[in-house]
């Protein structure tokens, strides 16, 4: 097999239908050669990701002619930190790339970012969620989004989610996500910041989109906050700047108002949720 250009991450558990849209996405990447590493975090069913990976590239064939190149690695149950980890470990592009299970990036995504990679450093898109997810989705994701932007400092930014990221693979051999954090939170905001810390320049490609496509109503919004606020916790133990400061509240409150009084209403029932989390971490670190 030719080399790869480019390795693209996903890490998945127990989401083989949203697997599928997401890997179709990666097979029209324009960028080639192309590696998807797939990391099963020990799913229930781990054989509907295997049935699923064979779907999608015998119908990408079948449309396209070609295929990417697709390897399944088996994770252990411990996280999407320890996940990203095993498959960064496992990529042979030079640039590699992290996407979820449940995103759908656009065509020249892994291009555009890889592009930005080129010379080293790291480099994140913009991240949207798709407009048939629901309400509970959109405010999830403008939070998510008003953080990356309140962090954008003169085209580099101070965070980025983990779903819409690339880097150079010699730094990531340095530089491995804290698999301290078991859960889908805080983890990405601690890489951010020891990147910085290195005094590598995370660049912000705009053009770079990926389609959110989180299944959640209100409960699993009000689940999703509460994990991040204990992970915030988590993230400001290990010694790490806050990142939500008077700006970006503001920059919420403005965002959250222009998305309607429904979204707003979910983006403030999303900011107690956090606030319950991390005070349920504090509780339990005394």
């Amino acid at each position: 097999m030719t080399a790869p250009a480019v390795s693209v991450v996903v890490a998945t558990r127990d989401r083989p239908a949203a697997l599928e849209l997401c890997l179709t996405a990666l097979a029209w990447q324009t960028v080639q050669p192309l590696e998807i590493v797939v990391v099963d975090d020990a799913s229930a069913r781990p054989d509907g990701v295997r049935l699923g990976v064979e779907r999608t590239l015998r119908d990408a064939a079948a449309c396209r002619g070609a295929t990417p190149q697709v390897r399944i690695l088996d994770g252990t149950g411990g996280g999407p930190a320890a996940a990203r980890n095993l498959g960064a470990a496992a990529a042979r592009g030079v640039v590699v790339c992290f996407t979820d299970d449940d995103c759908v990036p656009a065509a020249r995504w892994a291009e555009q970012l890889a592009r930005a990679c080129a010379h080293g450093g790291a480099a994140a898109g913009t991240t949207v969620a798709d407009p048939l997810a629901g309400r509970a989705a959109a405010a999830s994701q403008l939070i998510t989004h008003t953080l990356q932007i309140a962090s954008l400092r003169g085209g580099e930014l101070g965070f980025a989610p983990a779903c819409n990221l690339a880097c150079n693979v010699m730094i990531l051999r340095e530089l491995a996500f804290d698999e301290s954090f078991p859960l889908a939170a805080g983890e990405d905001r601690d890489w951010c910041s020891r990147l910085s810390q290195e005094g590598v320049a995370l660049r912000f490609v705009p053009e770079a989109v990926v389609e959110h496509r989180p299944r959640m109503g209100l409960t699993g919004l009000v689940r999703q906050q509460v994990r991040y606020g204990r992970g915030a916790v988590r993230f400001r133990a290990a010694g790490e700047a806050r990142l939500s400061g008077r700006a970006f509240y503001g920059r919420l409150a403005r965002e959250a108002a222009h998305a309607g009084p429904a979204v707003a209403a979910l983006v403030a029932i999303a900011q107690l949720a956090g606030a319950a989390g991390a005070a349920a971490e504090v509780a339990g670190r005394k």
